[in-house]
């Protein structure tokens, strides 16, 4: 496709449930034969619902040149339920983002510009009002559609017979491209090529004239940004004041990805199923299962009746391919009586987070400075300097320094991810404005761990072949730091605590989350929770006050090219990935991996618009 030869990215947009799925493996095909490709392909869906798994198969058969490519989508089409879902292909470089509902609400929510436009068929109304003809919804939506093209963005209308008119098109800003069967064409193609100035609101921001960024912490948040941004090209710097991987909270021996569940599906619902799917996709790229992860599922015992499902029809089909309600099997398994309440959550697994922090700091483009504690920001003077001999200009160029004032590296742009030393590196700088407000807390936790050999038959019988979570987790089969195979039971949840010390005290109080939890299971590992049978971690990590992490830039106009991606609480393992990838597109003018209503909800611009109305 000559329109998209050598640029960074190419976007396009398929609006309405006809034949997705074909559209966008033949584009993906396209782009893989193409010398001149651009660097990123993104695709992206707005239809009320996905391509039924047989059309998928389908495709299969009838196209055998998309076979495996279909395979490959096929693999991940699964818990396809009301809301936006990123698909990723080709270790990132490939990326189907799948809006599903009402197609004209997810239009006016857009605000990233298509490069090319796909419009479908629209749905007649069932009674249409006197006030309105057939062709009106087909004209609202290619206006709809025309806020989200810029000048020469190309669209293909499918043929049908409610067309605008030709005076229509005009008016929203496109002209029809001649074809040599006009009337036998199944498609109509326009430029888009207004007559006048468009006026958007959409991301549109310049790209960044400097693809350099210093990322400090190198944990599971700054070793995602890290990979992110070093898959598109950016030359990272880390810099961690431990001395490897997994330094900090991110040095948790094993954890769980699952998502949040809630009768209202709220906002950290949904947001952590887009996490979970991008921490799994992201573990299958880099990790070794077995060894690293597994996606074994995780059952979830509702202790007390916590975390209910939404009920009836609010909570799909699909969406029990995440979260259903637990069979007698599972319940057995787990040691658990046929009376208690569980939830099983298909799509989720365990995960070693140093081995995820490893990997993603082991990219192309990466390096990574251990042992180096940032003490201050300061802010480099321009080098052209002023012309009339007074005080040089200020860049957005940024340097870090140690305690010494001795620098350790520059670039244009920092992005915080240092965990709860986040709020240490905001307050340290520069004093020429109000620091940043960002109410990051501490939250200590300990887990209790130790060789599964170490175990006595009765408790080694009791052992679920899955994780369990609910009151603490229970995770088994999982190598601890030594190698051997162990089990693993946490966390405790200590707030405002500043250090993160083993307690002896906090192993009894596992293994009494654990009697909760699973309580034929902690009969028969009575004794374990002592020396020297058990081994304990502890890590601090930081929350906010609203539950959700915190992405972006910081304040723009204060600190220009100052981001953060942090506080990500007990939910790093499936937060941090996705909020990797949520900092890189923002600073890339990419569409999101989530709908853009939700992003907003975890932009860190929400807590300086609280400091400023407080002011």
């Amino acid at each position: 496709m000559p329109e998209w030869a050598d640029l960074r990215q190419w976007h396009v947009m398929q609006v309405g449930d006809a034949a997705h799925g074909l559209a966008f493996l033949a584009t993906w095909q396209a782009w893989l034969q193409d010398p001149c490709r651009p660097d990123r392909l993104f695709f992206s869906v707005l239809a009320n619902r996905p391509s039924a798994l047989q059309d998928l198969q389908a495709i299969a058969q009838n196209y055998p040149e998309l076979e495996d490519l279909s395979a490959s989508l096929r693999k991940q089409w699964r818990g396809l339920m009301p809301g936006t879902h990123r698909l990723v292909f080709e270790a990132g470089r490939v990326q189907l983002t799948l809006h599903l509902g009402d197609p004209e609400k997810t239009l006016r929510e857009m605000d990233v510009a298509a490069d090319s436009v796909l419009l479908g068929s629209v749905p007649h109304q069932a009674a249409p009002s006197r006030d309105t003809h057939q062709g009106t919804t087909r004209l609202q939506r290619l206006q709809a559609v025309s806020r989200l093209c810029r000048p020469g963005t190309r669209l293909a209308m499918e043929r049908t017979s409610d067309m605008p008119s030709a005076e229509e098109w005009l008016q929203c800003g496109f002209q029809p491209l001649p074809h040599k069967d006009l009337q036998e064409a199944p498609c109509l193609s326009a430029l888009y090529a207004p007559a006048w100035q468009p006026r958007s609101r959409l991301r549109h921001a310049a790209p960044p004239t400097s693809r350099q960024a210093l990322v400090i912490g190198a944990g599971l948040s700054g070793s995602a940004v890290a990979h992110s941004l070093a898959l598109r090209g950016w030359a990272v710097t880390v810099i961690e004041q431990g001395s490897g991987p997994g330094a900090g909270a991110s040095g948790l021996p094993a954890g769980l990805t699952a998502p949040h569940v809630s009768p209202d599906d709220n906002v950290l619902s949904r947001i952590t199923r887009s996490g979970v799917r991008a921490t799994l996709q992201r573990a299958e790229q880099l990790l070794k299962p077995g060894a690293d992860w597994s996606p074994t599922g995780v059952l979830e015992h509702r202790v007390e009746g916590k975390r209910s499902l939404p009920a009836g029809s609010d909570w799909p089909e699909a969406a029990h391919e995440w979260s259903t309600q637990a069979t007698p099997e599972h319940l057995r398994q787990a040691g658990l009586v046929p009376s208690d309440n569980a939830l099983w959550h298909k799509l989720a697994g365990w995960l070693r987070p140093q081995t995820l922090v490893a990997a993603q700091l082991n990219t192309p483009g990466v390096v990574t400075l251990w042992g180096q504690r940032m003490a201050h920001l300061q802010r480099l003077p321009d080098a052209s300097g002023a012309s009339d001999g007074q005080t040089p200009l200020t860049s957005n160029k940024w340097q870090a320094c140690d305690a010494a004032g001795q620098p350790i590296a520059q670039a244009e742009w920092v992005v915080f991810s240092g965990g709860f030393d986040t709020l240490h590196m905001l307050n340290s700088l520069p004093p020429d404005a109000d620091k940043p407000a960002i109410p990051l807390n501490p939250l200590r936790g300990q887990i209790s761990f130790g060789e599964l050999a170490g175990l006595p038959q009765a408790a080694t019988q009791q052992l679920p072949p899955f994780p369990v979570n609910g009151h603490g987790s229970f995770i088994a089969g999982v190598p601890t730091p030594e190698g051997a195979d162990g089990w693993f039971m946490g966390s405790t949840f200590e707030r405002n605590c500043t250090q993160a010390p083993l307690r002896e005290e906090d192993h009894s109080a596992n293994h009494k989350r654990l009697d909760t939890l699973l309580p034929t299971l902690s009969a028969a590992m009575a004794g374990q929770f002592s020396a020297p049978q058990v081994q304990g971690w502890a890590g601090l990590r930081c929350t906010l006050p609203d539950r959700l992490p915190v992405v972006g830039p910081i304040d723009a106009t204060t600190w220009p090219g100052l981001w953060i991606s942090a506080g990500m609480g007990a939910r790093g393992i499936s937060l941090a990935v996705l909020c990797g990838e949520m900092t890189a597109a923002l600073l890339e003018n990419e569409p999101l991996p989530l709908s853009p209503s939700l992003a907003k909800s975890l932009l860190a611009e929400r807590f300086i618009k609280r400091q400023n109305q407080q002011r």
